[in-house]
């Protein structure tokens, strides 16, 4: 089977690479970069971006299978450029699937798709999408996903996963983040409800990619529907970041602010970001002071009924991965 990986170059696009090459499968990853470690795996690699319609199209010629991958992630920029990538580019994703005759499409779609700024706990798919976003990376996303959804017919079967706060070796985003910040000492717990939050190691998610295609054809329980994705072990997220900060070497999180003020000062931020036109991102913004100050976890027996998805991979035996990691990066 020739696959093709959107964003094969990212964090949660290379494992599913080598997860599909480890399987012998042939797969053509479509980025902006070049990756060393992607030829080292025998993978065809061609350079563009999603926001390039005949450049999509190209790249998927001859190919049996999509994983839509790549996204304009973030909290912070321009409405256009979120909506180019997002939006656009998986426009261009479905308008190239369909011109070549290939038949399955994977959708990476994000659990943020849903979230309003209130708790979530134990939420399915029937949540629907809030009539108001607070950033516009999930908007983009939930247009991204309805478009994908709506695609699904008898020539080209669909499904979207929405994995949640993925993280492990490799990760580019958001240990990073969390690392970085705990460092300089500018992280600071959001409230002191022990507020419950899934994560999902990569290499769960990337399996969870796998096996969503391996049982997607029209017509089957996975087309046309969307899945939340976790390691099914909702944590108080301090619990979870200072666990991140300890495989890092970096203490733990212990100061606090109380949530209106997180709230108050994230507004004040991105007035002044988007006044001033500041460069980089603010401190805090109300997505990120939302987030960080509810719970969300989800219930991922849809997941698990449809395609037999069980994350193989716990979050100790996950964190373990990641320190020995990180200390492999700092030698």
């Amino acid at each position: 089977m020739k696959v093709l990986v959107t964003g094969g170059g990212g964090f949660l696009g290379g494992v599913i690479v080598r997860m599909l090459r480890e399987r012998g499968d042939e797969v053509c990853s479509f980025s902006r970069g070049e990756h060393p470690g992607l030829a080292l795996l025998g993978v065809q690699q061609i350079r563009g971006g999603v926001e390039d319609r005949d450049a999509v199209n190209k790249a998927s010629t001859g190919c049996d299978l999509v994983f839509h991958v790549a996204a304009k992630a973030g909290i912070w920029g321009s409405y256009q450029d979120f909506y180019q990538a997002n939006v656009v580019g998986t426009e261009n994703v479905i308008a190239a699937c369909k011109s070549n005759g290939i038949g399955r499409l994977i959708y990476t779609s994000s659990p943020s798709v849903v979230f309003d700024g209130n708790d979530v706990e134990g939420g399915n798919e029937s949540l629907p999408y809030p009539a108001k976003y607070e950033a516009h990376y999930p908007a983009t996303k939930a247009l991204a996903e309805q478009l994908v959804l709506a695609a699904n017919s008898p020539e080209l079967a669909v499904t979207a996963l929405r994995p949640h706060l993925i993280w492990g070796p490799g990760d580019n985003h958001l240990v990073p983040r969390i690392v970085a910040r705990g460092r300089a000492g500018k992280l600071r717990r959001i409230g002191t409800r022990p507020n419950l939050v899934d994560t999902v190691y990569v290499d769960n998610a990337a399996r969870a990619h796998l096996q969503a295609a391996d049982n997607l054809s029209p017509g089957s329980s996975v087309a046309g529907k969307c899945y939340f994705i976790s390691n099914n072990e909702p944590l108080p997220l301090w619990n979870m970041i200072n666990r991140i900060l300890a495989a890092a070497d970096v203490p733990p999180v212990t100061r606090s602010i109380p949530p209106q003020l997180a709230y108050t000062v994230s507004c004040i931020c991105e007035g002044l970001w988007s006044l001033l036109r500041l460069p980089g991102e603010p401190p805090m913004t109300r997505f990120v002071a939302h987030e960080l100050a509810s719970a969300h976890w989800f219930d991922i027996s849809a997941a698990r009924r449809d395609f037999g998805y069980d994350p193989e991979i716990s979050i100790e035996e996950g964190l373990l991965r990641l320190q020995q990691s990180l200390q492999h990066s700092k030698a």
